[in-house]
């Protein structure tokens, strides 16, 4: 996902219901989007736009899925109790299958979020699929609503993001006096925009029971009895909701990188700020162990000290830099928080050996480097959407807290043992302090006749997003689910992340879609791939290092 206040704050976690207005079960027969029948899709040459983006595809397989994929606008309800009023235009991709005759299927996939776009991400799915899943199989992406290449599309200050923004703080007045001024003045511009009273009245109909509906609207659209459908991160909770919501109409279903359906949303965060300190606190310990690459510090203690040093001389004064045409950007605090975040989301070598250089940039005063590592543009502002729609849909899947000083107690106690993200997480969210539109009440996942039985979860261990007890809690509300476990990975997401072996997470998945092969047991582990080596690293980790690498 793309960075704004922080990289993805409570991305990955899903949002709860409206339309159901406080009911404990859901039943297809009943929902209101049953009156609504939408027009086949029409496909057709997708814009510049999209067969540009795909391009970034083009290299993970065989296949150029910028020279297949294809394009469809869907018309769906603004509000699905008003069939025939406001409709709003969802964007649709298919990457086709390579096989002959027709397709086994269609797979519907969801990126995550709330607010990442899911139309490209068709064509990622597709290009990363195995070659025996892309001969059987079209992948169909789609921009939920407000996202990307839908219409609407939510925007709410692009200059939201312009750094250095105020730091995040530690509870102090002055932090707390700015931020809430921010998120406030946040809060307003979207309901200006896109509140009750607006041409478009998108914020009272953006939750995620909104989207499921839309997802049963595509389905319709293509043809299908039953939806098959593979969501990562946010997308499992749009895949948990609709199993409860549309139960007979589940085909395949994966979920991967799981959303606890009983912390919608609030406490979702505070789950986030303990995962994602141990997370960083272990990527401290593997730039330790690779002391001789890095020469940030040969034990985690000694490179947590200079994270934490970095981050207050930061507060004291942004680094900026200027370049060859003039654009300044600038790392303070906060944007070094936010993009070292992405290490704790994902055990890779690109992503931990990337951010490492960008530390010891700083530490051998190659400015242009560290700035080009963690920095944003002072000015000119960047695309909001990604963050608006995020606050909208989190906003109003349920009811937060409105009273600042719960907040603060819940920070203030979190950060004594989790300071890495809490602060950030808080500011992140805190435009629902003030969100303008109807909140609902979530649909209870799990609750409803006909559950399906066939449902494949993918979860690992050490997932920071969304954490493990969380898969725990989604696999025993989705009765019949069967979950892979990967013990000791730090990645958000699991699938398509490398793991070919016989046995490994990639064969659970490919065995799943192709012949409808659960696993033998309830619960399978498979181990991790190992954490990755820097490309620089030649030498033997210290001893030292390798006894204190915090687990």
């Amino acid at each position: 996902m793309k960075k704004l206040v922080v990289v993805a704050a409570t991305a990955g976690l899903g949002m709860t219901g409206l339309g159901l207005a406080g009911a404990t079960s859901a039943s297809a027969a009943t929902d209101t989007s049953d009156a609504f029948r939408p027009a086949s899709l029409s496909w057709h040459a997708c814009s510049a736009d999209i067969v540009n983006g795909a391009k970034a595809y083009d290299a993970l397989g065989p296949v150029k899925v910028s020279t297949i994929i294809q394009c469809a606008e869907l018309q769906a309800p603004l509000d699905y109790a008003h069939p025939n009023g406001q409709k709003i235009t969802l964007e649709v991709t298919r990457t086709p299958h390579q096989g002959s005759g027709t397709a086994k299927g269609d797979i519907l996939v969801n990126p995550g979020g709330p607010g990442g776009e899911g139309a490209l991400f068709g064509a990622r799915v597709y290009a990363q699929n195995s070659a025996a899943m892309q001969k059987a199989y079209n992948v169909i992406g789609f921009d939920p609503r407000g996202i990307g290449f839908s219409t609407p599309k939510l925007t709410c200050d692009e200059n939201y993001s312009n750094a250095p923004r105020p730091e995040y703080g530690t509870g102090g007045k002055a932090d707390d006096a700015a931020w809430l001024l921010k998120t406030k003045a946040y809060a307003q511009a979207c309901y200006k925009k896109f509140g009750a009273g607006s041409k478009l009245d998108l914020l009272d109909h953006i939750k995620t029971i909104d989207s499921v509906r839309d997802m049963d609207t595509i389905r319709k659209a293509l043809g299908h009895k039953k939806l098959d459908y593979y969501g990562a991160s946010y997308g499992t909770y749009l895949g948990q909701v609709y199993a409860t919501v549309f139960p007979k109409r589940v085909g395949r279903m994966v979920l991967d990188g799981n959303v606890n359906p009983k912390h919608v949303w609030y406490d979702a965060q505070l789950d986030q700020d303990y995962a994602f300190d141990k997370n960083i606190e272990y990527y401290f310990g593997w730039i330790a162990k690779y002391d001789n690459v890095y020469h940030l510090g040969n034990t985690p203690a000694k490179v947590h000290k200079f994270f934490y040093g970095l981050d207050a001389a930061l507060g004291k004064k942004a680094v900026t830099f200027k370049d060859s045409s003039g654009a300044v950007s600038a790392v303070g605090p906060d944007e070094l928080v936010d993009g070292i975040q992405t290490a704790a989301y994902r055990r890779s070598q690109a992503v931990w050996n990337s951010y490492a250089v960008g530390l010891a940039a700083y530490k051998t005063n190659d400015v242009e480097k560290f700035v080009g590592t963690f920095g944003a543009q002072t000015t000119g502002g960047s695309d909001d959407n990604e963050f608006a729609v995020y606050n909208a849909v989190q906003c109003t899947d349920t009811h937060w807290p409105l009273n600042w000083n719960k907040w603060r107690a819940d920070a203030v106690r979190v950060n004594r043992t989790a300071p890495f993200e809490t602060w950030g997480n808080v500011w992140f969210n805190a435009p629902c302090l003030y969100w303008n539109a109807k909140a609902g009440t979530p649909v209870k996942v799990g609750h409803t006749k006909d559950l399906p039985k066939n449902i494949l979860m993918f979860q690992a261990t050490a997932d920071a997003a969304t954490p493990y007890a969380g898969a725990l809690e989604l696999h025993k509300a989705l009765k019949g689910s069967h979950l892979v476990v990967q013990d000791g990975d730090r990645t958000h997401c699991i699938v398509h992340r490398g793991d070919l072996r016989p046995g490994g997470v990639d064969s659970y998945f490919d065995a799943y879609f192709l012949n409808g092969a659960l696993p033998k047991q309830d619960t399978v582990h498979v181990s991790q791939l190992g954490d990755p080596t820097p490309p620089a690293a030649t030498a033997k980790s210290t001893a030292s290092a390798e006894r204190e690498v915090i687990k």
